[in-house]
Formats: structure tokens, sequence, C-alpha cells
């Protein structure tokens, strides 16, 4: 899992993928025959198949969500930030930040009004973006002279394997990255062309994935993307979407995109048939990659493959091992047959 723990400990909000693209490239150039950037940052890598067969794109993002600088306060050197991404405010007290300045990275504390001086109605407020700063622990002057409005910000967190999962801010979307990865070294014998794209700017609006499966044009599209596994206490078993450790998850909606039957249906005879252990997913709320693919051009025939993954949008998101290596036996193994998929509907 060394790899994993790499990918989710870089940082890189949308936009800014550079460190994660460096990996991403390192990883892939020597499995695929060619490999680009686009002009949005996205990493295209074909893996040529053996014969006539369908084009076959993966999407994984490699952003995460973050922020931007939005006020230096030159009289306290405190710092304003603006979300790039979806945050629960309620997780972002007391963290740690990693300010990424042009001078040099700079860890900082996100606070806010300590709860002793609130008063009642403001003890009542849940907190908001507009509550909080970041705290560098430096001189004014200091921060004044190092720090510029739209200098970029992530959360600061160590991956750590806690039981049977592995748990590290960033986990969406970098497990599903390296799940691309490793189906992609894994797969051997395959007739279709395979398209592995690390995508951008998913967080804001799934806009790497908009570009490059234009670029690309494929027949069949997969995005791989955590999802909800909401099996903790206080959540009722019809709401639980996922769970850890049942295995795999195959999309059959979310709240973005509904998954092509016929890829769905083929999923699950290839887990079922080669004994991997999986679960149907229907997500009220939210989206992954595979909206944007499969809207390109004429339409394209796509899913989505997840990892459930709990705490999301948190330092601490956390999946189980084994579902992050199901998820790679399924994508592999899919991948070696795609020439007999029927994706016309």
């Amino acid at each position: 899992m060394q790899l994993l723990k790499e990918l989710c400990e870089a940082h890189g909000i949308p936009g800014r993928e550079e460190a994660v693209r460096e990996l991403v490239v390192r990883e892939l150039e020597p499995v695929s025959d060619e490999i680009q950037v686009d002009a949005l940052g996205n990493v295209i890598a074909l893996k040529k198949g053996s014969g006539r067969g369908p084009k076959v794109m993966i999407a994984a993002h490699m952003d995460e969500i973050g922020f931007l600088v939005s006020y230096v306060d030159g009289r306290t050197g405190f710092l304003r930030i603006d979300p790039v991404g979806g945050f629960d405010t309620r997780v972002l007290m007391a963290q740690r930040v990693v300010v990424h300045a042009d001078g040099g990275d700079f860890v900082g504390i996100i606070g806010t009004k300590p709860v002793h001086i609130l008063s009642e109605e403001e003890r009542k407020k849940n907190l908001e973006i507009k509550d909080l700063f970041v705290d560098l622990g430096l001189p004014a002057s200091d921060v004044k002279k190092r720090v510029r409005v739209g200098d970029y910000v992530t959360l600061q967190q160590d991956s750590a394997q806690v039981g049977k999962l592995f748990s590290c801010k960033a986990l969406d979307d970098r497990v599903g990255v390296y799940v691309m990865i490793e189906a992609v070294k894994k797969v051997k014998k395959h007739t279709a062309d395979i398209y592995a794209v690390a995508t951008t700017q998913e967080e804001v609006g799934v806009r790497g994935a908009r570009v490059s499966s234009f670029n690309v044009a494929p027949d069949i599209g997969i995005a791989l993307d955590v999802t909800v596994a909401s099996d903790v206490p206080g959540a009722g078993e019809h709401e639980h979407v996922t769970k850890l450790g049942a295995g795999t998850a195959i999309k059959v909606k979310d709240s973005m995109s509904i998954s092509h039957p016929k890829l769905v249906r083929k999923m699950r005879e290839i887990a079922e048939k080669k004994k991997i252990k999986h679960q149907m997913e229907i997500l009220p709320r939210g989206g992954t990659d595979a909206a944007a693919i499969q809207m390109t051009r004429e339409g394209v025939a796509s899913i989505t493959i997840s990892i459930p993954t709990r705490y999301l949008h948190s330092v601490v998101e956390a999946a189980h091992i084994d579902d992050i290596q199901a998820s790679i036996n399924l994508l592999a193994s899919f991948l070696e047959v795609a020439h007999t998929v029927d994706y016309q509907l």
C-alpha cells in the first residue's frame, strides 16, 4: 500500500494537482504505449489492445478538496480562506493545514473564536467558513511577505492503517487513482484499447473528465471514485448505501448519472463468476466523472466502480483494504473481456 500512501499524502486541490500528477506519470509511463498531459492537467495514458476492440476510458480524479487564501491580515498575520470543493465545516475546527506559497510550504492551524468568550447566541449558530482563520504562528510582517491571495491550502494528515481500514486525507479520490494504476498493471491480455485517465477538477464540476473524454472519444467509460459507507451508529440499515468489508460497489445510479444497464449487468456477472465480493450501490446525493463521460459527444455507455468509504470529506477518510483489492480485481477482469461487451442499448 506504499503507493496509496504516497498518493494520499500528496497535496493537490482542483487546478493544482501537479504533485499527484508526477506520481501518476511515474507509475503509468512504464506500462503505457503513449502518455500525454492535456491543457487542464489530465494525465491520459494509452495501453493498446491486441486487436480490434472498443476504446475504454477509465477516469479517477487527482484533486482533493481544499482552500485558497482569500485575505492576508497585515496587522495580525491571520489568513482567511475560500473553499475549493464541498466541506462539512464541523470537521475543520482545530485541524492543521499546509499553506503552499511560492516561497515554500507553511504549516498552519485552523482556528476560530474561543468557545469561552462566545455569547449564548453565537453558541447556537453553526460554524461557517467565514468564522474560521488560519494561524501560521509567524509575525504579521513575515506572513505578509511570504503568503499571497490565491496561494492554495490543503489539510494535513498522515495515512494510517486502522485495523483492516486504510485511513487518510484525500482518499477521495486517490484510492480511485490507485485502483486504476494497479488494475492497468494487472491486465495482461486485452483486445480493447485502455485509456487510463487521471482527471483534474472533479470536485468543482467534473471539468477534467469533460475535456479528456471529448479528446479520447471512448466507447465505454468507467469512473472510479469513493462512495458513502454510512454503516455507523445512528444510521439505519436502509441509509448505509454501502458497507465496509462487503466488497467493491457497482453503481446503479447517483444524482448525476445513471449507469448503463448492460455495463451494470456485465460487472455483476464478472464479479459473480470470479467470486469477487461486491455490492450494488444507489447513491442519493453526489456524483462522479461518469456524469461527464456519458454526455460526451454523441453519448458514451458509462458506469462507476465505487470504493466504499467512511467519513468522506474529512482528514480521516477510511476504506477497507479488501474492498480496495476487490475493486482492482473487478476492473482488471472487466478490461480483459471488454471486447465481448454489448454496450449498445
